[in-house]
């Protein structure tokens, strides 16, 4: 057991911990505990948006699928920060003017349907636990790698800290563990930049150079080709990277956190030159795992090669800096998991218990004991799943989520913002062939089934030739959704349109943060 990393883990722990006992005494009703009021600043939103986006999967396996892939693993970090001009441009100030709490109280301002809020949650749970899973997965391998503890505990670990923060701080707690997280990601993340450049002697020429005899795919490590073969395939990911950020219920619910439009906008900025400094930082890592970790030290660490970065800091900086890094990646895994928790269940509990169980009628005190409760739920769901998926890159399993979110939420968020005819059957049809179609090729693709023992989750020729969705799934969420309202025979409200758009532009009628 490395005793330097344990002891930046429990400090961690305790920061945290900390941040959360007090975030308890301020969360006294439903509004503290799904949007922290919506008192945030919009540099701190910004912070927290960015501590919420940079999770394992861009620290952990991005630097990891660089090292092994080469210039594909940059695919990743490319399509996540695109993605932000998506929310940027079309989805942030509509959702904070239209929304509530939940993505689904945005949809429910034009559709005021059961049938439509349940189904937005259901897709908000799926895609919560599908994330958790690549969160959970990086947390239990990390924890391995430093602590020697099993990869069973590790999950458990983790898992049990997320619930406490949610159930016991919501949303105050998640932001602020999200804040301080990503102020020590990007302090770590430079610092192992810089010493990887000065390796370099700070030329980017020579480290292209050098990169081209690195590792064992030799010159291709900087072209195209080595992880995604099939082209259908690479832009099939970009899809799903580019327009899944837009549809991903923690992203969204950021935005009921500040008390405006302008606020949520400023706080998309702020957050898009954080995130985009640190994926141009992804290369470094990438790169300098490659060069003097090696590609055999960082498979036998990890076979999806997950602990590149850690490995990189500790032959750059000694056993300080694997141990800091280490404990940084951890707080990531922590903060990201807390977000995904909460919107998994203010989705229940909010829009499945309060609205359609009990018919708006739930008490203050009854909304949050369900949100408790789905918290704890949630989790339990995520750490199972999390068991069998432990050889999976999670980059990759983040991307799996993008393509559920890309093709359940999206079409919906767009046509009811955009489609004067748009109506409830095809907000209801759309959500659920999105979801479905996703999930259902994901389940034939290569990531489940694979001929040689081992590769994947079950052996055996894939039926889907593709390992992510999106090029698929995504066009069949936008086609069921404008067959199911053009086949309906429910007429759309032209008035309720009418006011929609004026409402998501404006901001007119939308209340103010005292009572958000």
């Amino acid at each position: 057991m490395n005793v330097l990393a344990f002891i930046l883990f429990l400090g961690i722990v305790g920061l945290t911990l900390v941040i959360t006992y007090f975030a308890a005494k301020k969360t006294t009703n439903t509004s503290d505990f799904y949007t922290a009021g919506g008192g945030l600043t919009g540099w701190q939103n910004g912070l927290a948006i960015a501590g919420d986006y940079m999770s394992a999967a861009s620290f952990l396996g991005i630097a990891g699928m660089i090292a092994l892939a080469g210039f594909d693993g940059f695919f990743y970090s490319i399509g996540f920060l695109v993605a932000y001009l998506v929310v940027l441009y079309i989805v942030a100030e509509p959702l904070r003017n239209l929304g509530k709490y939940t993505m689904a109280d945005m949809i429910a301002a034009r559709f005021n349907d059961k049938k439509v809020r349940g189904v937005a949650a259901l897709n908000t749970i799926a895609i919560s636990i599908f994330y958790m899973i690549a969160q959970l997965v990086g947390a239990g391998g990390l924890i391995k790698l430093l602590l020697g503890i099993d990869y069973v505990y590790s999950v458990l670990i983790v898992g049990t800290l997320m619930t406490v923060y949610v159930v016991f701080g919501g949303m105050t707690a998640t932001s602020w563990v999200q804040i301080t997280k990503a102020v020590l990601l990007m302090i770590g993340t430079f610092i192992i930049s810089v010493m990887v450049f000065a390796k370099f002697d700070f030329s980017i020429a020579n480290m292209f150079t050098h990169m081209k005899t690195a590792t064992p795919i030799g010159d291709t490590f900087l072209n195209p080709g080595n992880k995604f073969k099939d082209p259908l395939d690479m832009i099939s990911l970009n899809l799903a990277l580019v327009l899944g950020t837009a549809g991903l219920p923690h992203i969204l619910i950021r935005f009921f956190t500040v008390k405006d439009a302008p606020t949520a906008r400023q706080s998309v900025v702020y957050a898009t030159w954080i995130i985009g400094f640190f994926y141009i930082m992804t290369i470094f890592l990438g790169f300098g795992a490659a060069a003097f970790v090696g590609y055999d030290n960082i498979i036998a660490a990890n076979a999806a090669g997950n602990m590149a970065a850690p490995l990189l800091a500790q032959v750059l900086g000694g056993d300080f800096l694997f141990a800091f890094v280490s404990a940084v990646a951890f707080a990531t895994i922590l903060a990201v998991v807390a977000g995904l928790v909460l919107s998994a269940a203010s989705a229940f509990a909010h829009d499945f218990y309060s609205h359609i169980v009990r018919r708006g009628e739930a008490t203050e005190k009854e909304q949050m004991v369900a949100a408790r409760l789905a918290s704890i739920g949630v989790a339990v769901i995520s750490i199972i799943l999390a068991l069998f998926a432990q050889k999976m890159n999670v980059a990759f399993l983040v991307a799996l989520a993008f393509a559920v979110a890309a093709s359940a939420n999206l079409p919906i968020i767009l046509l009811t913002i955009f489609w004067r005819r748009f109506n409830t059957t095809g907000a209801v049809t759309g959500m659920l062939v999105g979801l479905f179609s996703s999930l259902i090729l994901v389940a034939l693709s290569p990531n489940v089934w694979n001929p040689e023992p081992g590769m994947a989750i079950l052996v055996g020729e894939a039926i889907f030739p593709l390992t992510n969705p999106g090029i698929v799934s995504i066009p069949l969420g936008f086609i069921a959704a404008i067959i199911g309202t053009l086949v309906s025979s429910k007429k759309e409200d032209a008035k309720k349109f009418d006011e929609i758009v004026v409402k998501a532009n404006t901001g007119l009628g939308v209340s103010g943060v005292s009572n958000h």
